[in-house]
């Protein structure tokens, strides 16, 4: 009876050990009550009333991602093509969460589907392939928006692959190709414009260069001839002002010397004969000119007569000599 005893106090306590629970951060319990909702257990230790209350859902109310799978749509300008998306959503309401929809992940999956092909079938192929923050957005806005009652907050919708067919996809390449090719043709021919632009602007500086140049070894040129004929013309001008002053000086010298041999010849009063010698010698040089005619003074015709006296007084001068030997 004992060993009873200890034993259902044994099981009882067991029990009540099993029934206290723990819940972790960021997560939240769903407890229900002889079948229906009672409470929400937050982070923290907590007490399970054995038999009556049970945990019907644990629920993350962390940011969860969702990758699902591709989704056939159809373009506006009927091409099919593959889209895969990512959802981004968290947890508001556990209790709605919990009893407001059935499978939460497949309704979230179908209706993510159902709108991307509502959005992407009134878009051409191009606008779907360039448009993908605007579809995210729509996609995000109409999920948020429907899954609300269900208490969860739809944060972001991302298209992860959008995949059109092969076909589309090689010519999509070519096009490309032949988009690159004619961008590398105009690369090239504005490269060649612009090494062509500067050559030209190098070669017509670099005449601009050589015109100056030439400019400023002519004015050079001009300079070093128009300083060389003022010194020729200075030194032709000193030449002629020291031949000036020669001349000058050696009329003023002969002057001179005539003026002295008048004072001496006057100191010596000289003869008439002496006089008239002295007439006669200057008449070579008054015969000299360029006058066709020559005057000759009236006191020197008698010639014999003064060539006769100068005769005798060169006689008179040799015996005198000879007398004194």
């Amino acid at each position: 009876m004992e060993y009873i005893i200890v034993g259902v106090i044994v099981f009882i306590i067991l029990v009540l050990i099993t029934r206290i629970k723990i819940v972790p951060q960021a997560q939240i319990y769903i407890v229900e009550r002889l079948g229906t909702f009672h409470s929400e257990w937050g982070t923290g230790p907590h007490f399970l009333v054995p038999f009556i209350d049970r945990v019907a859902k644990k629920v993350s109310i962390k940011d969860q991602i969702v990758d699902f799978k591709p989704q056939s749509v159809i373009t506006k300008d009927n091409v099919s093509m593959q889209i895969d998306t990512v959802v981004f959503f968290q947890v508001t309401n556990a209790k709605q969460y919990a009893y407001g929809v059935e499978r939460p992940m497949a309704a979230i999956e179908n209706l993510s589907a159902t709108t991307l092909r509502n959005i992407i079938g009134d878009m051409v192929l191009d606008e779907t392939l360039t448009s993908r923050d605007r579809i995210n957005k729509q996609i995000t806005a109409i999920l948020d928006e429907a899954t609300d009652r269900w208490g969860i907050k739809v944060s972001r919708v991302e298209l992860k692959n959008i995949l059109p067919p092969r076909e589309i996809q090689d010519s999509m390449e070519k096009q490309m190709k032949a988009e690159r090719e004619s961008r590398e043709k105009i690369l090239l021919a504005e490269g060649e414009k612009k090494s062509k632009i500067l050559v030209a602007e190098g070669e017509k500086e670099s005449q601009i260069l050589r015109a100056e140049a030439a400019k400023a070894a002519e004015i050079l040129r001009a300079e070093a001839e128009k300083e060389a004929m003022i010194l020729r013309a200075n030194a032709v001008k000193e030449k002629k002002i020291l031949e000036s002053e020669g001349d000058a000086l050696a009329i003023a010298n002969v002057q001179i010397a005539q003026a002295e041999s008048l004072e001496r010849l006057n100191a010596a009063n000289p003869s008439e004969n002496v006089l008239k010698y002295k007439a006669i010698d200057m008449f070579p040089k008054v015969a000299d000119g360029k006058a066709t005619k020559i005057i000759i003074p009236s006191e020197i015709q008698g010639i014999a007569g003064l060539a006769a006296g100068i005769q005798g007084v060169l006689s008179d001068k040799k015996e005198n000599e000879q007398i004194k030997k």
